[in-house]
């Protein structure tokens, strides 16, 4: 694997490029707490409380409910709560995407991710989150090639996914070789 070793090396030194910390595309970012409502209800920001999970719920709300319950990984009632959302959301997708490959559905998942590409190749969270679920089936170059396509999307302004992905395809190099 000493070619893997090279690799390396190239994609740690472009990565130190691209260093400068910024905050993920569309990640969002609130003080949601529909991880504190019951399950079956979400937290809808304009009536700042929990409310019954419907599609009659803002898109915003939904999809930062799912997202926070992603993150908390509660990845089935994440699923739930997206699948009430608009399925042209690139966000949302992505975090389907994420929710199923963080339960073992990596197909699933990257099924999600294409969709969500398709809308925007240039979302580079999604192209973050692709990176690692090909890494998960063991496709190496499939997610060097997203890193490439991260860091030529990001070349002016950096951004964290391209870290992100590069320390996770270090790692799995890390351990190939070892």
């Amino acid at each position: 694997m000493k070619g893997s070793t090279l690799t390396l090396a190239l994609l740690l030194s472009a990565g130190m490029a691209m260093s400068t910390p910024v905050f993920a595309a569309g990640g969002g970012g609130s003080d949601n707490t529909s991880t504190n409502c019951p399950s079956g209800k979400v937290w809808d920001k304009k009536k700042k409380k929990c409310v019954n999970q419907s599609s009659s719920v803002d898109q915003d709300s939904l999809f930062e409910a799912g997202r926070s319950l992603a993150k908390a990984e509660r990845y089935q009632e994440a699923i739930d709560v997206f699948m009430l959302a608009s399925a042209d959301d690139k966000r949302v997708l992505n975090y389907l995407g994420y929710s199923h490959r963080k339960m073992g559905r990596v197909e699933v998942g990257l099924t999600y991710y294409r969709q969500a590409l398709a809308l925007d190749p240039e979302y580079t969270l999604v192209r973050e989150y692709m990176g690692e679920a090909l890494l998960q089936k063991g496709d190496l170059t499939g997610a060097l090639g997203q890193l490439s396509e991260i860091r030529w999307l990001c070349e002016s302004r950096g951004c964290s996914e391209y870290n992100e992905l590069s320390g996770q395809i270090a790692t799995y190099i890390k351990n190939q070789d070892g």
